[in-house]
């Protein structure tokens, strides 16, 4: 049974997890020669995050890349909408955040102000691996 209180979806059903993605964050964790092509960096980021989901989670996601920069022309894919930052991916990830209140959210990044920022909103974080493995 679902609280009365939680937010819903256009069909009535409880609102699935929102996940942020720091893309830059989350791309530049590894050391893969990512600086060479960050647009493609992003897109494969992007492919991976709509084929695999969140990994261990088996609930319903809507999976949010937000992309700066170089990577602002990454498009969007099913299962994978990519946000371009018109500045700030950090400021532009803060606001997704705090647009979502009272859902279920997670912002994955390993940046520190960036995690103490959301989760001043209430949302949950984890780092990189999570959606990299």
């Amino acid at each position: 049974m679902t609280d009365p209180r939680d937010p819903v979806d256009a069909s009535g059903s409880p609102a699935p997890l929102l996940v942020v993605v720091d893309g830059a964050n989350v791309v530049g964790s590894r050391p893969d020669g990512w600086w060479r092509d960050r647009r493609g960096a992003a897109e494969r980021l992007r492919d991976r995050l709509a084929s695999a989901g969140l990994p261990g989670h088996t609930g319903p996601v809507e999976i949010v890349l937000v992309v700066e920069g170089a990577a602002r022309g990454v498009a969007s894919v099913p299962g994978v909408r990519v946000e371009p930052a018109p500045g700030s991916g950090d400021d532009r990830i803060v606001e997704l955040t705090a647009q979502s209140a009272g859902r279920a959210r997670l912002v994955v990044t390993a940046d520190r102000e960036l995690r103490r920022r959301v989760t001043e909103l209430g949302a949950e974080v984890a780092g990189p691996r999570t959606v990299l493995g």
